[in-house]
C-alpha cells in the first residue's frame, strides 16, 4: 500500500504506458492579439496566452509557427507538503550557456550553447535546476564551456557571482521556491565555493549537507525546506570539497544516468560512471540526463516530444520503477507542443496524486482522485502571466553552432577543436 502511496507502482504502469504514447494532435484556428491557445497557428509572440510561444519544429515537418508551451506548471502549486525527492524538477544542461550571453571583448567565442535565454528567465519559466561549470579564471570564479580542466577566454562566459546574483534575487522574489545547483567542479582555491556563494548572497538558503540523507532515506518536505529557508540544495563533482567546504558531493546523493549520446540511445539508460547503478538504493535523487553529446538547437524540438518520453519510461525501468528527480536537457523552450513541460507533468502525477498527469490532481483529495483530462491542447493551469517568456527569436532562427572563425582563432581551432570536441559536455 505505501508503495502506492508514494506513486511507485502507479508510475511503473500508468506512465511507462502514457508516455511511450505521448503525441499531440495539431490543430489550427484564427485568432490573434494573445488569444491563441496551444497548437493554434499563430504569426508573432503577442498572439499566444500567457505561458506560451510561437514558435515552430521543421525536425518533425512543421515549418508553420504554433503556441507552443513555454513554462512548466510547478508541481508544488497543486500538490505540496511531500518530501523532495518525490517531485521531478526541470533541469538546464550547461544553464549558462546562452547563445545571446557576449564574448569577451575583442575575443570570438568557440563552443557550443545549449540554451538559448538567460538564468532569470529559465527560472522564471519553472526550470528549477541548474547545471553550472566553475573554473578558475582571471583570479576569479568564472562560469565557461571549456575542456581538460581549463577556462580558456574564447570558452568564458561570465564571472559564475552574476549568475548566482541571479539565482539570489529569484529566491528572494519567490520564497516558496526551491532551486537545485550541480556544479561540474574545476575550482582548486582553497575555499572558492563556500566563499563564492557567500558572495552571492546565498548562504542564507543554503540547505546544510548535516541534513541530506545519506542512505537513501527520504529528504524533509518541501514544505520544511521553505518553513527553515533551506531552499538552496548546492552539489559538487569533487568528493573532497564536502568535508573541506560543507559542499555536497553529488554522487553521495544522487543517481544519474550517462550523459551525451548514451543518454539519449533508445531502449538504454546506463548509470554515469560516477554514479550508483541507476537501481542502488543508496541515494535518495535520481538525475536524469537526455541531451545529445553535440547540441543542435534545431533538433531540440524533435528531442523533446515522442522521444524524451519514451526514455522517461526507459530509465524509469532501469531504476526500478523509480522516477527521475530532474530530467536535463538543451534549449528547454523547443518542442511540438508540450515539450519538456507536458512529459514533467506526466512524470509528476502518478507519483503526487496516483493520476495520469499533474493537470488531473485534485489537491486535498485522496490519493487516486483525478479529475477527467485529455492530452493537453490548451495552455496549461497555474500560469502566472507575470512569468517569464522567451526573450529570444520566437521563430528560433538564429544559429546557435559553434563560433565565428577570425585570424586570431584559427591557429587555436586548429589545435583545440578536436580536444574541444571530446571534452565539452
Amino acid at each position: 500500500m505505501s508503495a502506492c502511496i508514494n506513486g511507485l507502482c502507479r508510475a511503473a504502469t500508468t506512465v511507462s504506458l502514457l508516455l511511450l504514447s505521448f503525441t499531440f494532435h495539431y490543430v489550427s484556428s484564427a485568432c490573434s492579439n494573445g488569444n491563441c491557445q496551444m497548437l493554434d497557428s499563430c504569426s508573432s509572440a503577442t498572439d499566444c496566452v500567457p505561458g506560451l510561444f510561437c514558435g515552430n519544429c521543421p525536425a518533425v515537418g512543421t515549418t508553420k509557427p504554433i503556441c507552443t508551451r513555454g513554462q512548466a506548471t510547478i508541481p508544488t502549486s497543486i500538490i505540496d507538503g511531500l518530501p523532495f525527492n518525490k517531485y521531478t524538477w526541470l533541469m538546464t544542461h550547461n544553464a549558462f550557456s546562452n547563445a545571446n550571453q557576449p564574448p569577451l571583448p575583442g575575443v570570438d567565442r568557440i563552443t557550443f550553447y545549449n540554451q538559448e535565454d538567460t538564468v532569470t528567465n529559465q527560472l522564471r519559466n519553472g526550470v528549477r535546476g541548474l547545471m553550472l561549470d566553475m573554473y578558475d579564471f582571471n583570479n576569479d570564479i568564472w562560469l565557461c564551456h571549456s575542456l581538460r580542466g581549463q577556462c580558456f577566454n574564447f570558452t568564458a562566459f561570465q564571472p559564475a557571482i552574476s549568475t548566482l546574483k541571479e539565482v539570489e534575487a529569484f529566491l528572494t522574489q519567490n520564497p516558496t521556491e526551491i532551486v537545485t545547483i550541480v556544479i561540474e567542479d574545476y575550482v582548486h582555491r582553497p575555499k572558492g565555493l563556500i566563499t563564492l556563494f557567500a558572495n552571492a548572497g546565498l548562504d542564507k538558503y543554503w540547505f546544510p549537507v548535516s541534513k541530506m540523507p545519506k542512505k537513501g532515506e527520504d529528504w524533509p518536505t518541501v514544505t520544511d525546506l521553505v518553513q527553515e529557508n533551506h531552499r538552496l540544495l548546492v552539489f559538487t563533482s569533487v568528493a573532497a570539497k564536502e568535508d573541506e567546504e560543507g559542499v555536497a558531493y553529488q554522487w553521495r546523493y544522487m543517481i544519474e544516468n550517462e550523459s551525451g549520446d548514451p543518454g539519449v540511445k533508445r531502449g538504454s539508460c546506463p548509470n554515469r560512471k560516477e554514479s550508483q547503478p541507476l537501481n542502488s538504493k543508496s541515494s535518495s535523487l535520481f538525475l536524469m540526463n537526455y541531451f545529445p553529446t553535440f547540441p543542435v538547437e534545431k533538433d531540440a524540438c524533435k528531442e523533446h516530444s515522442a522521444p524524451l518520453a519514451e526514455m522517461v519510461g526507459t530509465c524509469l525501468k532501469s531504476a526500478g520503477n523509480r522516477m527521475p528527480n530532474f530530467v536535463a536537457v538543451n534549449f528547454y523552450m523547443r518542442s511540438d507542443g508540450g515539450g519538456v513541460f507536458e512529459i514533467l507533468d506526466r512524470m509528476n502525477g502518478p507519483v503526487l496524486c496516483g493520476c495520469e498527469s499533474l493537470a488531473a490532481c485534485q489537491p486535498g483529495e485522496a490519493y487516486g482522485s483525478c479529475k477527467n483530462v485529455t492530452v493537453q491542447t490548451r495552455n496549461p493551469p497555474n500560469m502566472d502571466s507575470t512569468a517569464g517568456s522567451y526573450t529570444g527569436s520566437v521563430q528560433f532562427s538564429k544559429s546557435l553552432a559553434a563560433v565565428a572563425y577570425s585570424p586570431n582563432t584559427i591557429l587555436v581551432l586548429c589545435f583545440s577543436w578536436i580536444p574541444l570536441l571530446m571534452f565539452l559536455l
